[in-house]
């Protein structure tokens, strides 16, 4: 893609996916396709999540004392903070901060409700808007004010191990979600100086945009007793003993979304994942004057046919060409394409158009259709998953030598390379690269390989990127 930041704002908008129009710099409207695309993708959340995690929400408004509590958790985000200073004309007597994250939000209700190790574990996720002040360029799904799709989880445990077992279990969880919308990622814990706040450390997923940088697009915190000891949550345990309770949160956002429009998209536009496509496949009659009720019945036929195995269909029937709409359907990304004209018809056969590879499938009508098309789905969601798969292991280069940083990264690709773990030895890396450290990617390796800054023995494979 030969300029990905500019078919990336026009894709958004020419597919009616959101309008950045909206008079408040980093907010935009989802519109309704663009819409239901989000509606799939929490679907995917949702169905994964709901096995053994309950949904919750609450108040979007935190009392600047609840925020005040956790001082490095706040350090984060004390610069990105919206305030509700007044109530009408009324001067409120404390600032309320409009939710960054929830953690102060959900965490002084949790020490409310957990008494004793029978409570415990807690497993819920909610899916809000939060608001940060962002003051770098924004982006809409990539870097805004208003995130709208926040899908957040937070845990707590009644053990360190049982911690630990949460965050790796997390982890499977967002490797699930993103396999499932064919997106590829890259694993890494983050450094001491880029975890989230408050934690003990953070594992992150990132992926590959088309123009050689990453995008974060899920992160899994392990909090140990942080917040636990701040907000004051406690539990009997089964000696009788208070301690304090262990927590997880993880979450993604709408960035989801753009890194499967990313990671499909072409230059005719959306190639949609069949798990958070509006609609699986777009019937196109192809109508003339003779033989225009039976393409028509015949179209209602397999329309109600393939509804009927719960595959979402659409059928266009608008009067304009049929040229017009097989544009459309292309820019717009519906996995599949069902034409059937007149002629077709007095043939027996349709054609059946994969939008990921442009191939031509013609179909008998006295097959089963609707197996036809989910056979075609299905391949379609494991070819676009291995293809993507591909571009990003491609996408990844190990260099020796710092000096080789810097042409890998102008090459668009993401550097791997081993690395001491010392703070000091990376902050000093991404000063003298101006390229990002994102983390480790296996830590504790053994390796006769040295440090590209300081020299000294390698202990990890760390990865760097310039990112979003």
């Amino acid at each position: 893609m030969e300029n990905f930041s500019e078919w990336f704002h026009d894709i958004l908008e020419e597919a009616q996916i959101t309008d950045s129009r909206y008079p408040i710099k980093g907010m935009s409207v989802w519109l309704p396709y663009g819409f239901q695309i989000r509606k799939h993708t929490l679907n995917v959340y949702k169905d994964l999540m709901d096995v053994d995690h309950d949904e919750v929400l609450f108040p979007m408004l935190i009392p600047e004392a609840e925020l005040a509590k956790e001082g490095i958790h706040v350090k984060g985000f004390e610069d990105e903070v919206y305030w509700v200073t007044h109530g009408g004309k009324t001067e409120l007597n404390e600032k309320l901060a409009i939710r960054p994250t929830s953690e102060t939000s959900m965490y002084p209700m949790f020490s409310l409700w957990v008494r004793s190790h029978i409570d415990l574990p807690i497993k819920q996720y909610q899916v809000v808007n939060t608001f940060r002040y962002e003051t770098k360029h924004t982006r809409p799904l990539i870097r805004v004010r208003e995130i709208t799709t926040f899908a957040e989880a937070h845990t707590v445990h009644s053990s360190a191990e049982e911690c630990k077992e949460q965050t790796d279990e997390s982890v499977r969880i967002y490797k699930a979600i993103f396999d499932s919308m064919g997106i590829p990622y890259l694993i890494s814990k983050r450094p001491e100086w880029d975890k989230f706040p408050g934690a003990e450390y953070t594992m992150a997923f990132d992926t590959i945009m088309p123009d050689g940088k990453t995008l974060q697009i899920g992160t899994c915190h392990n909090l140990g007793t942080t917040f636990a000891k701040t907000f004051d949550i406690t539990f009997e345990n089964k000696e009788g003993e208070h301690e304090y309770a262990y927590q997880t949160c993880y979450g993604i956002s709408d960035r989801v979304i753009a890194a499967a429009i990313a990671a499909h998209g072409d230059e005719k536009g959306l190639v949609l994942p069949p798990k958070i496509a509006p609609k699986h496949i777009t019937i196109i009659p192809i109508i003339f004057k003779d033989g225009a009720e039976e393409v028509m019945a015949k179209c209602s036929e397999v329309k109600e046919a393939l509804q009927a195995k719960g595959i979402r269909v659409q059928m266009d029937t608008r009067d304009i060409r049929p040229g017009k709409k097989f544009y459309d359907w292309e820019l717009k990304g519906t996995p599949l394409r069902f034409e059937l004209g007149p002629r077709d018809l007095k043939n027996n056969i349709a054609i059946i158009g994969r939008r990921d590879t442009g191939e031509k499938i013609e179909v008998n009508l006295d097959d089963d259709i609707a197996e036809i098309v989910s056979n075609l789905l299905t391949s379609i969601e494991t070819d676009l998953k291995a293809k993507a798969w591909a571009k990003l292991e491609e996408s990844v280069v190990t260099v020796e030598s710092l000096d080789e940083v810097a042409p890998a990264v102008e090459d668009e690709k993401v550097v791997q390379f081993y690395w001491c773990g010392d703070e000091e030895c990376g902050q000093a890396i991404e000063e003298e690269t101006n390229v990002d450290v994102l983390g480790l990617r296996e830590e504790n390796i053994e390796t006769d390989k040295v440090c590209p800054h300081c020299g000294k023995p390698a202990k990890h494979l760390a990865l760097m990127a310039k990112t979003y």
